[in-house]
Order: C-alpha cells, then structure tokens, then sequence
C-alpha cells in the first residue's frame, strides 16, 4: 500500500461548503480542511463570509480554503486559495506567491495540467472522477486511470480527487495516486449531513497524509 504525500493543512477528506452557515455546522464535526466557495455573492458579503470563515476556522484548528476570490482573500490574509482555469488566468499570481498564499488549481485536461503547473500550486485537482450532479460539466467522468496519469505527471505534489465521490469509493481514488478526496455534493445532499461527514472523517481515519495503508 502506497503512502500519501503529506501537505500541511491538507487532510484527506476535503469538505467544500458554498457559506459559513454550512461552515459553522461541520466545524464541530472534527473537519481539518475546508474549502470556501461562494457564488453569485455582492462583493460586502463575500468579504463578510471570508472575514467570518477565517474567525471560525482559526477558533477550530481548521484549514480555509478560498474558492476563487483572491482579491478578497488577499486583503483579509487569507493563506490558502484554490483557482479554477479561468480565475487563473485573471489572478495576480506573483502577488499570491510574494504574500506567502498557497494555490490550488483545478485540471481537467493535460493542457490544463501544465498550465497550473507553470503557477507553481501547493496541490492540483483534478475532476470530476465519477459523475457529479452538483451542475453540467463539460468534462466527461475522468476515472481511475486519469488519477494515476495525472500522479505520474506531478511527481512528489498532492493530488485532490474531486467529483461523485463517495466513502465506498474512497480507497479506490486513492489508490489510484490520490492524496486528497474533496467532497461536495455526498454530504451536502445527505438527510443527515453532520453524520455523513462524521462517517467520512471515520473512514478516512486511517488514510492521514503520511500515515501509509495497510
């Protein structure tokens, strides 16, 4: 059994949540990493839920993530923000580099892939692995097999599986060469989401970055 590439504030089971209303909910649960992601929000209130995520995460031990908005970001010190393609392509990335921000990027192609290399993130994701209904992509299921391409590509970097993820599915992804399982939509859409996500810190458990399997 292979050993996952540790990164710091990085764990396994990766928790994105579009408001810290949902934040405040799973912090209690034992969640070390979370992602931020907000949309179709005026500017005061996206800087109102970064500023209120960060209070939060900081009183939890947890790792914030920002979706996206890195000016907003920037200015309330956040330390972590994930881009997809196109917010890339707009950032200032040697701005986040010289505050000492940590990126992650989302790929979905090999071309995408060396373009978020070329940005020097702390993690690449790459998705959707299964199919998703959270909304209508563009991309086709990528599977297994792109998991371990895109692992051989990267080398040493941690790898984030994103899309259709499940816990039945999670020791699958990860051998595949994933490091890190975000998650969305399996918990989000749970009648219970709290249980869920505990079900999910228990079954990851044992898959700790650096931990190693069996």
């Amino acid at each position: 059994m292979r050993t996952l590439r540790r990164l710091e504030g990085l764990d396994v089971f990766y928790p994105i949540v579009p408001d810290t209303d949902w934040l405040a909910r799973l912090l209690p649960q034992g969640i070390g990493t979370v992602q931020l992601r907000i949309k179709d929000a005026p500017p005061e209130a996206i800087a109102r839920e970064i500023a209120g995520a960060m209070r939060a995460c900081r009183r939890h031990g947890c790792q914030l993530i920002v979706n996206d908005w890195w000016r907003e970001a920037l200015a309330a010190g956040a330390d972590f923000v994930h881009l997809g393609q196109e917010d890339l392509a707009a950032a200032d990335v040697a701005a986040l580099h010289a505050r000492g921000v940590r990126l992650g990027i989302s790929t979905h192609s090999p071309e995408e892939l060396e373009t978020a290399l070329a940005a020097r993130p702390a993690y690449v994701a790459l998705g959707p692995i299964y199919e998703t209904r959270l909304k209508v992509m563009n991309w086709a299921p990528q599977g297994l097999d792109r998991i371990a391409e895109w692992r051989r590509r990267i080398g040493e970097m941690p790898l984030v599986a994103i899309g259709g993820l499940t816990p039945e599915r999670a020791d699958a992804v990860l051998e595949a060469g994933a490091d890190s399982l975000a998650v969305v939509t399996d918990f989000i859409t749970h009648p219970a989401p709290e249980s869920r996500v505990r079900h999910w810190l228990d079954r990851c458990q044992t898959l700790r970055p650096g931990a190693g399997r069996g």
